[in-house]
């Protein structure tokens, strides 16, 4: 066996139906008793609700967060959190609510306690990606992983199939990636590998039925794990892609990720297969082609182009991934990323 360093994350895991109830003492759990609940403006009734429902507790309510966690979005945040003299967050949604508290706890260091609602996982993670200017960057610290996660499927009852499989493909990418990463450890993989069987066994059944109790529970306790092994390993060639042209094009986030898994995951099997055979077995023959037709099978996006790419912005978006690229088994190169994008642009199945 090859020697590793294991380091978990200290975070606080609430997790099961009707745990919702439980936030005004995870709230106090923190030390806090002035909370600014973040959400999107889509998501304001939810958020409405649970500040209802902290009562005392709720400070007041921000509205305002985006995808890719931009800057401008972050500034008027921290303003409302010092206007109302906050002293923790609670985020209820999604990967863009999550990435705007811990936006304001990298600045402050605000304890948080995260509700997500989707499948994305970033809660478990110490990492943040922001946009200034068009340009994503992301960095990891101790002071950006959030101290508690409620883990709530009854609040995953009311996610679209659409949504629910674009963010499933999300995660799913967090835990590939995981499995060959140099940094990971044996602890990782196995969360990683179960992460995917997870949700392997999950979407199919949200899809076929989206009240299905156990593919909801199951979804959540996935987006869990591979959420976790982001957060104890590098990003590789996936997560690089996907800042790179979710920032510089404003794509959606959830989307983006389902698109590219195959194809990122084909590009690292064609020269180092034996680190991908264990996704290659949950999938069955290769770990890209089983991905991408598991993502088929579940109506899930397969062209960038329909997310409005253009052709002529493909090269634009390999030089900007290879100028600062990620580690990666695979050496990475302008035209190969060229090329895997351009597979990607047209959907066409990693042989």
């Amino acid at each position: 066996m090859q020697a590793f360093t294991h380091t978990a994350s200290p975070a606080r895991i609430v997790f099961g139906r009707g745990t919702l109830e439980s936030a005004a003492d995870e709230v106090r759990r923190l030390g806090a008793s002035r909370a600014l609940v973040l959400s999107t403006p889509q998501q304001r009734g939810q958020a409405e609700t649970l500040a209802a429902s902290l009562g005392s507790l709720s400070a007041d309510l921000f509205d305002g967060a985006t995808m890719h966690t931009p800057v401008d979005v972050t500034m008027r945040a921290m303003a409302a959190f010092e206007k109302v003299g906050a002293d923790c967050i609670v985020a209820i949604g999604g990967g863009s609510t999550t990435g705007l508290g811990k936006a304001i706890a990298a600045r402050n260091g605000a304890p948080q306690l995260v509700i997500p609602t989707t499948y994305a996982g970033s809660e478990a993670t110490p990492i943040l990606g922001e946009t200034e200017n068009g340009v994503k960057t992301t960095r990891r610290g101790p002071e950006i992983l959030p101290e508690t996660v409620i883990y709530d499927p009854d609040l995953t009852t009311s996610l679209p199939r659409h949504l629910a499989v674009t963010s499933g493909l999300n995660a799913m990418a967090h835990a590939a990636e995981g499995v060959y990463a140099r940094d990971g450890s044996p602890v990782y993989t196995l969360m990683a590998l179960e992460g995917l069987r997870a949700f392997r066994d999950a979407l199919p059944a949200i899809v076929d039925d989206p009240d299905n109790a156990e593919g909801r529970d199951g979804a959540v306790y996935g987006a869990w794990l591979c959420g976790t092994v982001l957060g104890g390993v590098g990003m590789s060639v996936h997560h690089k892609l996907c800042h790179t042209l979710g920032g510089s094009l404003d794509l959606p986030h959830a989307d983006t990720h389902a698109i590219l898994l195959p194809h990122t995951i084909a590009f690292i099997e064609e020269t180092a297969p034996e680190a991908l055979a264990s996704v290659a077995s949950l999938f069955g023959g290769r770990a890209g082609a089983g991905l991408y037709d598991f993502a088929r099978s579940l109506g899930a996006p397969l062209r960038l182009a329909d997310l409005g790419v253009t052709e002529t912005q493909l090269d634009r978006m390999a030089e900007l991934a290879t100028a600062n690229p990620y580690w990666s088994p695979r050496p990475l190169d302008r035209k190969s990323i060229r090329e895997l994008l351009q597979r990607a642009w047209a959907g066409k199945r990693p042989d």
